[in-house]
């Protein structure tokens, strides 16, 4: 896997040595289509040659920004295709094997409706959730003036924040990938434990349902 990461960087370096702001942006665009490609080889790296002269560090910003809106409105239209329907119908048949139903949908659906907008700003800015949110929001079928709104304003702060590190650590830039691998692990325990407690307490009260559903039995005959 480190051999692969370590080649995937050096193809990245190269298509910004040798593309400039459009390399910035395809590669962003790619990373938010395909999340296996980490953005920390991208902005830290474009912010070390902005350190060094070869390049602007607010068009840098820019260019990744551009990318990372363009990949997530891709991901977008993917979530208005599919939308609900095939997702409730998916989850009518296969739910009960991941022990969801469809008022977890419901929920889901009320809750983005009501915090879209908060939704996708923060998920911008979050390791792996990056280019997931978008789906969801076309799900929803979220006004595209805000989603590009929000989705903006969000990637041009993790952008920046990369492009950031990049200017900060020079020629030690991919250092911050450390750090953010850091950050990616606080957040795979996160959603792991936040799953944990979505299936006890789903198999706790299956398990109360059946128990009730057995008292009553004796009476109902």
């Amino acid at each position: 896997m480190a051999a692969l990461l370590e080649s995937l960087r050096g193809v990245i370096e190269q298509i910004i040595l040798t593309l400039g702001y459009p390399g910035i942006a395809l590669v962003m665009l790619v990373e938010n289509l395909f999340p296996p490609i980490p953005s920390e080889f991208v902005m830290p790296f474009a912010g070390f040659l902005a350190a060094d002269g070869r390049l602007s560090f607010g068009l840098a910003v820019l260019a990744g920004t551009l990318g990372s809106v363009l990949g997530a409105v891709a991901l977008y239209y993917v979530g208005l295709w599919a939308g609900e329907p095939v997702v409730r119908t998916f989850i009518r048949r296969y739910g009960r094997y991941w022990l969801l139903t469809e008022a977890d949908l419901d929920r889901t659906i009320g809750f983005f409706e009501r915090r879209g907008e908060l939704v996708v700003f923060f998920a911008r800015v979050i390791p792996i959730f990056r280019s997931l949110i978008s789906l969801p929001a076309g799900m929803a079928r979220m006004p595209m003036g805000r989603f590009l709104l929000f989705t903006t304003l969000g990637s041009l702060i993790w952008t920046s924040l990369l492009t950031g590190a990049g200017v900060a650590l020079g020629a030690n830039w991919d250092s911050i990938l450390g750090v953010v691998k850091q950050y990616e692990h606080v957040i795979i325990v996160l959603v792991v434990l936040a799953v944990a407690v979505f299936i006890t307490r789903r198999l706790l009260s299956l398990r109360a349902a059946r128990a009730g559903g057995a008292d009553r039995a004796p009476a109902d005959a």
